[in-house]
């Protein structure tokens, strides 16, 4: 763990959200924040204009007023503050090369819509090898369910240490509970075959519990302060690991690193969780 946070500001209600919840996972981490405002090369046109000067005036306030915001209500925290050119989705990702974490916020239209990740913040996530967390806005501390368990949706068939580094860590630092969720949906077999077992769903539940017992094995012996929950409930893995999310002070997905002259890649279950997420929900890359 880098001892630095870095968060991307652009003046919404979001990324002013995104600022305080990076502030408070800062202040746990002992680390410093960065907070860092992307110029983009439209905000400087060929010719200087009244609107561009408003809006390079409105930057410049922008950082040192958020700065302020923060400081006093973590004094002893350390936050530093930028001006960084570019396109933001790489240029956020650059700024937070040397850091452990960046946060950034994400657009939300309530329980039921969730997120609207926007283009931004998708194109983000799918750049950084980072952990990038999305925060919606909320009022207050922009953690809406501080003190709720921490949730990360695994998949038993691939190895995913750097998901569960991050997933334990969080839980160890916050001293709460790590849910750890795998979802799966049965063989088509089992619900067209009139005289098949009922029971047949249900031991196979059962015969999964070793296989994630393994997996997180290593990871209780690393963080035997954690508490544990691993679940395997029958159903598509994004509906699941969202319902186990509704009190969440954290989820947790991942993603597989592409390294390709395609560009980055998000799979079909982090899109959805990203989406539909009422939590922060954080996006660890991992091979």
């Amino acid at each position: 763990m880098t001892d630095q946070v870095t968060v991307g500001l652009d003046g919404t209600p979001e990324s002013a959200a995104a600022a305080r919840w990076a502030a408070g996972e800062a202040e746990l981490r002992g680390a410093r924040l960065d907070l860092v405002h992307v110029e983009e090369w439209l905000e400087r046109p060929p010719l200087p204009v009244t609107t561009t000067q408003a809006q390079r005036a409105w930057a410049e306030g922008l950082l040192p007023d958020t700065a302020g915001e923060l400081r006093r209500v973590h004094p002893a925290l350390g936050v530093s503050t930028r001006r960084v050119d570019g396109l933001p989705p790489l240029a956020l990702v650059h700024a937070a090369q040397d850091s452990g974490l960046l946060v950034i916020g994400s657009r939300g239209l309530g329980v039921v819509a969730g997120f609207i990740v926007g283009s931004v913040a998708s194109a983000t996530v799918a750049a950084s090898e980072r952990p990038v967390v999305l925060v919606r806005s909320t009022a207050g501390t922009g953690q809406p369910h501080d003190g709720g368990p921490v949730v990360a949706g695994v998949d038993i068939r691939h190895s995913c240490d750097e998901l569960l580094a991050f997933a334990f860590e969080e839980a160890s630092l916050r001293d709460t509970t790590l849910v750890v969720v795998h979802g799966w949906t049965p063989p088509p077999v089992v619900g067209y075959a009139p005289g098949l077992d009922l029971e047949v769903p249900s031991d196979m539940a059962r015969a999964l519990d070793p296989a994630l017992d393994q997996l997180l094995s290593p990871w209780r012996e690393g963080f035997p302060d954690v508490r544990v929950e691993p679940r395997a409930p029958i159903g598509q893995a994004a509906i699941r690991i969202l319902r186990e999310a509704t009190d969440a002070a954290l989820v947790v997905v991942g993603r597989r690193v592409r390294r390709s002259g395609f560009g980055g890649h998000i799979g079909p279950v982090t899109h959805a969780v990203m989406h539909h997420a009422v939590s922060p929900v954080a996006v660890v890359a991992h091979d």
